[in-house]
């Protein structure tokens, strides 16, 4: 009798971790997909992003007029919410500066 039950539990263990088993799956493919659309999704707002980035430096122009080129220029958005036109030199340097800044806070 003691055998029989230890088998009927190890029997019920093993029954037990095969559901646990198809269920984890289950789980495991729901996230793919879930994983996929989200890059779907990051890869159209990145491009919407590209878009509107394009579309803001075909708008610029300087003092004297001219457009303002996207190969020498940056929008940077500061914490503050504002909103600003600087060189690409400056914006390397700040988001250096940010980096460290972040390193420090961990």
């Amino acid at each position: 009798v003691a055998a029989q039950k230890c088998r009927k539990r190890k029997l019920n263990a093993i029954l037990n971790l095969e559901e646990d088993v198809c269920n984890l799956q289950t789980q495991k493919e729901s996230l793919k997909k879930e994983h996929s659309q989200c890059s779907k999704s990051i890869n159209q707002i990145k491009q919407k992003l590209n878009t509107l980035y394009h579309d803001i430096f075909s708008r610029l122009r300087d003092d004297q007029g001219r457009p303002v080129s996207p190969r020498q220029y940056v929008i940077h958005c500061s914490s503050n919410g504002s909103v600003f036109i600087i060189p690409k030199h400056l914006a390397k340097s700040e988001q250096k500066q940010d980096n460290r800044k972040e390193q420090k806070q961990k």
